[in-house]
């Protein structure tokens, strides 16, 4: 096959657009995720000053256990599923991170 890979179905004159506008759509992709994540992490502020006023405990290891087994069953490739539970363990971290911020009065956001 002259000019195309055979693992590819784009041309070698096609591809440099076909690799702009694959770029494009993941910037798009994520900006989206930027904008889920801190959708998110307001969330996770708001949970932490009801945990505060509550007087609950910022970790609560049966909540993030069931968040993974959510984000488990949600997936379906091509990342495996253990490179997004890793992915997921830092967001949750950070949520984490946030929350306590928001239940004691301190952080700026």
């Amino acid at each position: 096959m002259s000019g195309t890979d055979q693992r590819f179905a784009v041309s070698a004159d096609r591809a440099p657009r076909e690799l702009a506008r694959l770029r494009e759509a993941i910037d798009h992709v994520d900006e989206v995720l930027v904008r889920l994540l801190n959708q998110r992490a307001r969330y996770a502020v708001e949970i932490g000053r009801i945990k505060g006023v509550l007087s609950l405990p910022v970790y609560s290891p049966e909540r993030e256990k069931q968040v993974l087994e959510n984000i488990e069953q949600w997936s379906s490739g091509p990342l495996p599923t253990a490179a997004m539970r890793r992915l997921f363990e830092r967001v949750i971290d950070e949520s984490r991170r946030v929350e306590r911020e928001a239940s004691t009065g301190e952080g700026s956001e």
